[in-house]
């Protein structure tokens, strides 16, 4: 089946416009195939109060926002040191390990949802009282 016919298969007409409004419209669904960080204000908040932490979580934004995760293979492939807590949390160790962050990552609409930053006596405080999974 030619590229044209499977437009009017889909019922777009299969008129050259038809066929190119198709292939924008596939360009435009690609463009969302990456991670979306749902509250990257979390991340401007923490760096304002340990600027330290720019690069690195601008890094890690950066490189999450350019992948496409589907599984937890996908993540340790891309962030090594990542590690799955259970309920659909993922602790990211930042700047070695001085620093961590919780986050709930939703692989079927390429959701990532940071629900804990903090340093890593922060965060071993309040995997103590409430645990990982459940924040």
């Amino acid at each position: 089946m030619t590229d044209i016919r499977a437009v009017q298969a889909l019922g777009l007409g299969g008129g050259y416009s038809d066929y190119w409004n198709f292939i924008l419209i596939i360009g435009i669904f690609a463009l969302y195939l990456h991670m979306r960080i749902l509250t990257e204000k979390a991340l401007k908040e923490y760096i304002e109060i340990h600027p330290e932490t720019k690069t690195a979580l601008q890094e890690w934004s950066y490189i999450v926002r350019h992948s496409e995760w589907h599984n937890f293979a996908d993540i340790k492939r891309t962030f090594n040191s990542v590690d799955a807590v259970g309920n659909q949390r993922y602790v990211f160790n930042i700047m070695g390990n001085n620093h961590r962050m919780v986050v709930v990552i939703k692989f079927t609409i390429y959701f990532v949802y940071i629900r804990f930053i903090g340093t890593h006596p922060e965060y071993e405080r309040m995997n103590r009282n409430i645990g990982a999974k459940n924040i």
